[in-house]
């Protein structure tokens, strides 16, 4: 039992980092390979750690929105309209995003920002997640020990580490910058 609250806290905490944390999936491979945890409950442990923490930072997110400009506030209301209207469409977006292996906190930290509805997209993020720690966790017998440590801090400092989490923060100040009220316009009206 302590195995798993260790699990837990070490994943919720990883997920509310903003940016630059490791990836889940490499702090599972390492558990898998340093203790004696049985796989199904450690993935389903992890999964639910990362929506959690996905949530929180998103509802962090949503208090910081409260300090933005008018403007801006007028911006991400017109990007949850959109999303709102379209709401198949975008679930299935954030359900893809969700299984792929790219940094998922500045999707949750837009999120919070245009205080889009945090639920059903940490619904998506969760069984995405499931899908992705089982694929890992279960193919991570095949990587050697001595590799993983290895592994771990290349995710951590290779320069196309780096760049992505670079990009994805320059990503969400872009988002926050585009005039979405007057390029949705024409979307909005077309329903």
């Amino acid at each position: 039992m302590v195995e798993y609250v260790k699990i837990f806290a070490i994943v919720f905490g990883v997920n509310l980092m903003p940016a630059f944390g490791p990836p889940t999936w490499s702090i599972l491979v390492l558990y898998v390979f340093h203790s004696d945890v049985p796989v199904a409950p450690l993935v389903l442990i992890a999964a639910i750690a990362a929506a959690l923490g996905r949530f929180a930072l998103a509802h962090a997110f949503r208090h910081l929105g409260d300090h933005l400009s008018d403007n801006t506030k007028r911006n991400l209301a017109a990007v949850r309209e959109a999303l709102e209207r379209r709401r198949r469409h975008a679930m299935i977006g954030v359900g893809l995003f969700a299984l792929s292996p790219v940094p998922s906190a500045q999707l949750f930290e837009a999120a919070g920002l245009a205080r889009v509805r945090l639920v059903p997209l940490t619904v998506a993020f969760f069984i995405g997640r499931l899908v992705s720690y089982s694929f890992y966790v279960s193919t991570a017998s095949r990587i050697e020990e001595s590799g993983v440590g290895d592994e771990f801090q290349r995710a951590l400092t290779s320069p196309l580490g780096i760049t992505i989490q670079v990009g994805m923060l320059v990503l969400l100040v872009l988002f926050l910058r585009i005039g979405w009220e007057k390029h949705l316009r024409v979307f909005l009206r077309r329903d």
